[in-house]
């Protein structure tokens, strides 16, 4: 934040890309995508329109993208992070994404497992869906509350053959959220260094879960671990 300091990284000339490191150009990726890198802001708008883009934001504050970026990136005592959508984006909005989501053979999931932790926090999403698709969404068609619920819970308990769970019936697993929709809140995501050899990665909480029970014992109640451990890893067979 030191304005000499800004400027003299600011100010420093680009070095040539060296073909022979891997991903050593990687730098251009954000410097040429002004126009594509958003502000998402507390709580974060994963639908924003172009105005919060670095680049319009650049051209409200007369600055040099590349600056506006910077100054970006200050905000929240430097912790503050920008979004680069690469995919499902390209009209800047949502509509592609919902088609996807209401699409018979749609599943709701990720399969990154981890391997850019640093870049992205997939463990959010179930949050999202609820605040977003089913409550907050204003630029498009939202999607049913118990549509959003039972693709998280039934049809993905299903297509993993986990039938004993994914609804409230009797004899089956006692795994249930409690959860205040109207305060139902995602917080914007945070850097961590918490993996082997003070490795980084991203980590995105939520508030308004008034519990998590797993198997009938209450893991969570109000965001806090009860330190209940009633799950267990489960296998699948072949």
């Amino acid at each position: 934040a030191d304005p000499a300091v800004r400027a003299a990284i600011l100010g420093e000339e680009d070095l040539p890309i060296d073909p022979n490191k891997l991903f050593d150009g990687m730098f251009m990726l954000a410097q040429n995508a002004a126009n594509r890198l958003y502000h998402i802001g507390e709580p974060p708008d994963y639908e924003p329109t172009y105005e919060r883009t670095v680049a319009a934001i650049a051209e409200q504050r007369g600055l040099d993208p590349l600056a506006a970026m910077y100054d970006l990136m200050l905000e929240a005592n430097a912790g503050a992070m920008l979004m680069y959508p690469m995919f499902n984006y390209s009209d800047g909005n949502h509509d592609a994404i919902r088609e996807m989501l209401t699409h018979p053979a749609g599943i709701l999931g990720l399969s990154d497992g981890g391997a850019h932790c640093s870049m992205i926090c997939d463990a959010s999403y179930p949050t999202f869906l609820l605040t977003h698709w089913a409550r907050d969404r204003h630029r498009g068609e939202k999607l049913p509350l118990e549509y959003v619920i039972r693709k998280q819970s039934h049809d993905t308990a299903q297509l993993y053959g986990m039938s004993d769970r994914g609804v409230i019936s009797v004899g089956k697993k006692a795994d249930v959220n409690v959860i205040d929709l109207d305060a139902l809140t995602l917080h914007a995501p945070k850097m961590v260094h918490d993996l082997p050899a003070g490795g980084k990665r991203l980590v995105q909480g939520a508030s308004g879960y008034d519990a998590t029970i797993v198997s009938g014992v209450v893991t969570r109640r109000h965001g806090a671990d009860t330190g209940a451990r009633p799950g267990r890893l489960v296998r699948g067979t072949r």
